[in-house]
C-alpha cells in the first residue's frame, strides 16, 4: 500500500477538502449603479425625506442592487 511506512514511495500530504463559500450574489456596485443610486436618493431628499429615512433606504437600495437589481426594481421590492 503506498504511503504506509517502509514503502519505496514517499507519502503524499494531500489537501483537506473544504467546501466553497457561499456566494453573496455580486460585489461591488459599478460607477453607473453608484450614480444612479444618487440620483435616485436625490429625488428622495427633496421629498423630505428624513436622514435616518434616506439611511436605511440607501442600505436597502445597496444591498439589492449589488445582487443585480436596477434601482427601479430595487425600489418597488423595498416597497412591497
Amino acid at each position: 500500500m503506498p504511503g504506509h511506512y517502509g514503502d519505496d514511495e514517499p507519502m503524499k500530504e494531500e489537501k483537506p477538502m473544504t467546501a466553497p463559500k457561499p456566494s453573496r450574489g455580486g460585489g461591488k456596485m459599478t460607477d453607473k449603479q453608484k450614480a444612479d443610486l444618487k440620483r435616485h436618493m436625490e429625488k428622495h431628499k427633496k421629498a423630505g425625506m428624513s436622514a435616518s429615512e434616506m439611511k436605511s433606504h440607501r442600505m436597502k437600495m445597496m444591498v439589492r442592487m449589488r445582487k443585480g437589481m436596477s434601482v427601479g426594481k430595487a425600489h418597488k421590492d423595498i416597497m412591497k
